[in-house]
């Protein structure tokens, strides 16, 4: 795209048009103005750098006269480089332009445009566009001609992130064995500013933790600066303003040997990245969750079966490339409603360290829309071999429903069985539900693996039992706040067995006997190229 700027000959010799601009989008704060500027810089070409909000005016014919003039400029100072910053604020598609302003400035921008097209002289002019909103653009702006390549900035990958810090971070006072790839792991959905926010955050921790805490340490190591934790708590919260207005006032340069432990170290980078935000969060619809392996019981094989689906490609891609292993591309959990598979899928993306942005399937459907939204979904599941690291997670409890065309290999190719826990694993999830007994605390007379081998907890559900839990510790407050109306108080509160007894007449289990058996005839109808009985048998 540049040799035209230094060698027209080219061009000139093989009697075509060069190309006159490019196209760069991608998320804010990809690099699209940084990467306009290095094309010149490395050149040592001028550079005419516009915001497109600059060229709209009130007065009617002023917008299209200021375009004028920045393109006769830059063929005055040709060669150089032209760069429009946010070209989507003057170039809406004109079918939905509200103004007639907006109109006029498209069309003068695309008679500029032919314009260098015209003129011999002005073939060493390349005008490059920035945008985060392709879409918005006039199409007649994207054609040959004119704005005829494009470059997507997308978001850095983590081998990228690990080049971006290490060239954010050439200047900065590191400690020498600084672990890049194990902060671009911890990174995910970062784009180049929102790391450089990073570093600018953990030298502030830096700072923080050096000059800010010294200064109190050596106040605490003076005689008579020992105090209990109630006098320490108001002393510090009294003398903090102050502490800090005194290093401010402090006209004299800090001494040598307290510059030299100014490092900035992993942990400062670790804390500083619950206040620094990605630009994919800030949507609203991307997290990370606070679900862990820790907070489900049972399901080993479910949790085995997606730690090598998708932990694994995550933890160890160059044994998963080295063996030729491609990742599985999407995952489907079926099995009856509250059996955890939510649950698993924010355990997995907690796990692994991945952003988790959930969808529910009726936010996508509309009267009558239905069949365009399988189409949508089937094309953009194609779309996914080409990208890295993004996982697709279904759930369901009507596998028998979804169109074949979801389940076939490239899209849900692994389907996983998440089903009514048995005894054993209603003991595990008791547990974990209660800490092992003790949260809520447990009297002596309760006994969890008689209530998780009970008949009462026969078809219950992993939110079954956790909703047993919460209703004995509501019967427990109850009689609690019941004695103290008495003035009969009876110290701390622990759940009984009674209360047990009490909850499970109040909670039934949510997957009777009879809907047990359609969901056993639907997983059959369903796999049934995979079982040897047939419908009838197998009840």
């Amino acid at each position: 795209m540049l040799i035209h700027v230094r060698h027209p000959e080219v061009y000139n010799h093989l009697g075509v048009i060069p190309p006159r601009g490019f196209l760069l989008h991608g998320p804010p704060g990809c690099g699209k103005t940084l990467l306009a500027q290095a094309i010149a810089g490395e050149l040592e070409l001028p550079m005419l750098k516009v915001a497109a909000t600059e060229m709209v005016s009130g007065v009617s014919g002023e917008s299209e006269q200021k375009l004028r003039e920045l393109f006769e400029q830059a063929v005055s100072n040709a060669p150089c480089v032209l760069f429009i910053d946010e070209i989507d604020a003057i170039t809406p598609k004109r079918e939905v332009a509200s103004k007639d302003m907006e109109r006029r400035i498209v069309a003068q921008l695309l008679t500029c445009m032919d314009d260098l097209n015209n003129v011999a002289a002005t073939a060493q002019v390349l005008v490059i566009g920035a945008t985060n909103r392709p879409d918005s653009l006039d199409p007649a702006l994207r054609r040959a001609g004119r704005f005829d390549r494009e470059i997507c900035l997308g978001i850095p990958d983590e081998a990228a992130r690990e080049k971006i810090l290490k060239t954010l971070c050439r200047k900065l006072k590191l400690p020498e064995s600084f672990e890049f790839r194990h902060l671009a792991h911890m990174t995910p959905g970062y784009v180049g500013a929102d790391l450089m926010a990073l570093c600018r955050e953990a030298a502030m921790c830096t700072v923080n933790r050096i000059l800010i805490k010294s200064e109190e340490h050596k106040r605490k190591c003076m005689p008579g600066g020992g105090n209990t934790a109630e006098e320490s708590m108001e002393i510090g919260t009294a003398d903090e303003l102050q502490r800090l207005l005194d290093l401010l006032k402090q006209e004299d340069p800090l001494p040598e040997e307290q510059l030299q432990k100014l490092y900035i170290e992993m942990n400062d980078f670790i804390v500083a990245l619950s206040s620094v935000q990605p630009s994919a969060k800030r949507e609203g619809f991307v997290t990370i969750p606070d679900v862990t392996w820790a907070d489900i019981g049972a399901l080993e094989d479910v949790r085995e079966e997606l730690t090598m689906a998708i932990l694994a490609p995550v933890r160890n891609p160059e044994q998963f490339k080295a063996l030729g292993l491609t990742t599985p591309a999407g995952v489907l959990l079926a099995g009856p409603p509250g059996c955890g598979k939510t649950l698993l899928a924010k355990a997995v993306a907690n796990e692994s360290g991945l952003n988790f942005i959930s969808v529910k399937g009726p936010d996508l459907k509309r009267s009558g829309a239905s069949v365009r939204v399988v189409n949508q979904l089937l094309t953009e599941m194609d779309g996914l071999e080409n990208r890295q690291q993004v996982f697709i997670m279904a759930a369901t409890n009507r596998p028998d429903i979804i169109d074949p065309a979801i389940l076939r290999p490239g899209r849900l190719d692994k389907t996983l069985y998440v089903g009514l826990p048995p005894p054993e694993d209603r003991l595990a999830i008791l547990k974990t539900i209660t800490k092992d007994g003790t949260r809520p605390p447990l009297d002596a007379d309760v006994n969890l693996e008689d209530i998780a081998f009970s008949q009462h907890c026969d078809c219950y559900t992993g939110a079954d039992l956790s909703a047993l839990v919460r209703e004995a510790s509501i019967c427990a407050l109850r009689q609690e706040m019941a004695q103290q109306n008495s003035k009969s108080k009876t110290g701390e509160i622990k759940i009984c067995h009674k209360h047990f007894e009490e909850a499970f007449r109040k909670v039934k289990s949510s997957v009777s006997k009879k809907v047990r058996k359609v969901h056993l005839r639907r997983t059959v109808l369903f796999w049934k190229g995979s079982f040897l009985y047939t419908c009838d048998e197998w009840e």
